[in-house]
């Protein structure tokens, strides 16, 4: 163990022997006296100003590697290399420290393990250096080594003085990517809002080597929209083009650069968001193209758009909405996306929401369990009491060896597929019967064809133990067994539930002929399929379904299987769609959105049974003993949500279209659900620099007493994250400002809410992700941090273990001068009484 004393002006201790000859040369001065000569010792010191650090022997040497996409061509071949190297030179006293890094630093638990988990899609060098050095033994001397390509994704700036606050020299080591012919996007400039039909300039810039010219593809929506040549002159280059849209919504714009040689494709490609504002703000899903609630909405001058395509929905086409409107449509035609934005636009950005009834809507189908329930005013699940037909269900479970693959949670792909059959079974009714098979090469029965009644835990513990074995699924052996299981059921409804990877379902064998058989017997199939509908094998699990009569849902988040579970077991056991005339009757709730009472038609043909959660309000309920929900609304933060209960188009809705209230009942809940529009005074400018988001809020004084009584929120959603609310910085009167960073190719939606009102805003994502952008800029700004730390650019790596100077330890100053007031005092005492004697 060393104990380090040294000096940090250390000139002033020549003032030592300057002290010494002066004591010898002239006694009257009295430095010969010990309590005289202490007291100039103290002040030299003073003057030198000692610190003491106690450190331990050896150094601890911190490497940081870089271990993102864009440096692992460059950086990971040599990595071994390198990391043996450090091995090799490393001392008795010495230790060494690897902390793994890209969009986030991990510190390897065994150095030389090779194991790496991170998401690479960011460099963000600054967070690992922070990391390393918080994690740093102040009792020790300490370097960082940084391996790295060069290129980051955030600002190193803030870093200068922590490094010299801890006395940690910042080394490097760089591994260049040999690049030849580079070609990137540098930019892409587009408006983030447009009017309906309104043109506008499409420009992307394209800068690198060699000159000459590159071949360039714009896509909308993921759909070729033209195509080109930008010729490099100098190194650069640009081209521009001219569009207009008229469908409201956001489109997704993306230029694809298709050079003959290019040493990095990872910046080939930029994309952008146009939102279209101010064209239809309802936009009504129906299963009828010439839905008869589009003509009542038109006719009191809303502007509409009517959309059958259910399944081509995405959650951007909710961009401008001021209401959506689901008149009859299964969830399981809605995109998952769209589903869980629906939430986000009605709770946060204001957006209105409307159901409407028939045998495809609420707990029909398929709505229990997915992110519109919890909006809706009315719960959708059957009571117990209320069923009037026994289920049998079989549940064919996909255990093949994709399924082992873990998840979130420290869970396996398998373990969420088995909760959600278990959450299936807690869901059926103590007459209901289940059968469960787990299926890879050949069936394997896990419960037998069973009426629950009191066993319901016992065949739940059963499933929770299925377990992965590997190979693929025969989805034709699975629906064999099912079915052999199934048919063996004296009850009046019976359903499949097959559960496969939709990249990993094999056999189809006679499969058409097997669903036929089903279907002839009056029994249904649906499929969950893990992974998405683009997936190697889903048309084949789509056409499972649409020849068993049942439904498809297909999500790459094993997370979301219980839900899927629930929603299928709801649909089929556990809702009620009543197809007979019922009586109605009005309440007083009406009043609460609507300006005059309405003269309600005597009964409705039909309705889907529901219960008026609490905190809801009833506008009309059946009178028929139940008192259900007709009509109910509620307000879900800062949106607004009704829901009717019965028909409004197609079947079972003759009664309804035919009354003299039907354009006063539509009309009214769409204008008290609509979203209204900000009044004047307020302005929100959103602003992209590479992936940093800034908002600008504006005001003007109009609005200072609404701010003054509660502050402007800002709130950010990312499709499958929570929704996540920022800061703002205030910038001045009538001007607040919020900076983020984006994740790379995510859009993000959001919305201002300021003084009751909401501000919308998106999808926007980086037009270029930083991560693939070259800046040559970025290896100066490195050189300078390590030159200011006292850190050197490393190429041989046997001198790393080179011991820093001393940190700045602990100054004894304080000590020196507390001694010395005790000293002066006392030498000032001794010398009066030294003179009166």
């Amino acid at each position: 163990m060393s104990v380090p004393l040294h000096f940090i002006t250390p000139a002033w201790l020549l003032l030592i022997p300057i002290f010494g000859v002066t004591a010898w040369l002239w006694k009257q001065a009295g430095l010969r006296q010990p309590l005289r000569a202490a007291i100039a010792l103290l002040f030299v010191l003073l003057l030198a100003n000692p610190v003491w650090q106690r450190l331990a022997d050896g150094l601890d040497l911190w490497v940081v590697a870089d271990r993102s996409a864009s440096a692992a061509t460059a950086l990971e071949p040599s990595l071994g290399e390198w990391e043996k190297l450090l091995a090799e030179g490393q001392g008795s006293e010495d230790r060494l420290f690897v902390v793994d890094y890209a969009d986030a630093p991990r510190l390897r638990e065994d150095s030389k393990a090779r194991f790496f988990e991170l998401s690479r899609d960011r460099t963000r060098t600054a967070l690992a250096l922070e990391h390393a050095l918080g994690q740093m033994s102040p009792e020790r001397a300490a370097r960082i080594l940084l391996l790295t390509d060069g290129q980051t994704t955030e600002p190193l700036a803030g870093l200068r003085t922590r490094l010299l606050e801890q006395g940690v020299p910042l080394d490097f080591r760089l591994a260049l990517p040999e690049v030849g012919n580079e070609v990137q996007v540098q930019s892409l400039s587009i408006p983030r809002r447009v009017q309906p039909g309104e043109a506008f300039l499409v420009d992307f810039t394209v800068t690198g080597t060699p000159d000459g010219a590159v071949p360039w593809t714009l896509f909308k929506n993921g759909k070729k929209a033209g195509e080109g040549i930008v010729t490099l002159r100098a190194g650069k280059g640009s081209s521009r083009l001219t569009d207009r849209l008229t469908r409201p919504g956001a489109t997704r714009y993306e230029v694809r650069l298709a050079p003959s040689q290019d040493a990095i494709p990872g910046n080939n490609s930029a994309s952008a968001w146009v939102e279209v504002t101010g064209g239809a703000g309802v936009l009504l899903v129906t299963l009828y193209p010439d839905d008869p609630v589009a003509t009542v909405l038109r006719q009191q001058g809303f502007q509409v758009e009517v959309r059958t395509d259910a399944e081509s929905l995405r959650a951007t086409d909710l961009t401008g909405r001021s209401a959506l409107l689901l008149n009859n449509v299964p969830a399981h035609r809605l995109q998952a996306d769209l589903l869980e934005a629906v939430g986000f636009a009605v709770t946060h950005q204001g957006m209105g929401l409307l159901m409407a009834g028939g045998r495809f809507s609420f707990g029909s189908g398929g709505y229990f369990g997915s992110p519109i329930a919890d909006l809706l005013p009315v719960s959708m699940e059957l009571r117990e009491e209320q069923r009037k037909l026994a289920v049998a269900m079989a549940i064919v479970l996909d255990r093949s060896g994709s399924m082992a693959a873990g998840v979130a949670g420290g869970r396996t792909k398998m373990d969420l597929a088995n909760e959600g059959t278990a959450r299936a079974i807690e869901l059926l009714g103590a007459q209901d019967a289940v059968s469960v098979f787990a299926v890879d090469s050949s069936p394997h029965e896990i419960v037998p064809l069973t009426t629950l009644g009191s066993g319901r835990d016992r065949l739940i513990e059963r499933v929770r133990s299925i377990r992965s074995t590997g190979g693929g699924i025969f989805v034709y052996t699975g629906l064999k067994a099912g079915w052999g299981e199934l048919k063996k059921a004296t009850t009046g409804s019976k359903h499949l539930i097959l559960f496969a990877d939709a990249a990993d379902a094999e056999e189809p064998d006679a499969y058409v002929a097997l669903l036929k058989e089903i279907t002839d017997a009056g029994a249904t199939v649906s499929v969950i399929g893990l992974g998405s509908d683009t997936d190697s094998d889903a048309n084949f699990l789509k056409d499972v379904a649409a020849k068993g009569n049942g439904r498809i849902f297909f999500n790459a988040d094993a997370a979301g299987l219980p839900a899927l579970f629930e929603q299928e077991t709801v649909a089929i056991a556990r809702s009620a769609f009543l197809n007979e005339p019922t009586p109605l009757t009005g309440m007083p709730g009406w009043l609460e959105i609507a300006s005059r009472p309405l003269a309600w038609l005597p009964s409705v043909d039909g309705y889907n049974l529901s219960y008026l959660k609490p905190g809801a309000t009833a506008g009309a309920v059946t009178a028929d003993g139940e008192s259900a929900p007709l009509v109910a609304t509620w307000q879900r933060g800062a949106g607004r949500v009704a829901a009717v209960s019965f028909p409004l188009a197609g079947e079972f809705s003759d009664a309804v279209r035919s009354w003299a209230g039907y354009g006063d009942l539509v009309q009214t809940l769409v204008r008290w659900a609509a979203a209204a529009e900000a009044p004047p005074g307020t302005a929100l400018r959103a602003g992209l620099e590479g992936d940093e988001l800034t908002l600008d809020l504006l005001y003007d004084a109009s609005w200072v007493p609404r701010i003054a009584e509660s502050a402007p929120r800002v709130f950010l959603h990312e499709t499958g994250v929570e929704v996540m609310e920022k800061n703002w910085e205030r910038m001045g009167p009538g001007h607040f400002t919020m900076r983020t960073i984006l994740s790379p190719g995510k859009p993000v939606s959001g919305v201002v809410q300021v003084g009751g009102q909401v501000l919308p805003f998106g999808p926007v994502s980086a037009a270029v992700e930083a991560e693939w952008r070259i800046d040559p800029a970025r290896v100066g700004e490195l050189r300078a941090l390590a030159r200011t730390t006292g850190g050197v650019e490393r190429r041989d790596l046997s001198a790393a273990w080179e011991t820093p100077p001393n940190r700045e330890g602990r100054s004894l100053r304080f000590w020196l001068l507390l001694l010395m007031l005790v000293l002066v005092p006392v030498e000032i005492f001794f010398w009066r009484t030294r003179r009166v004697e």
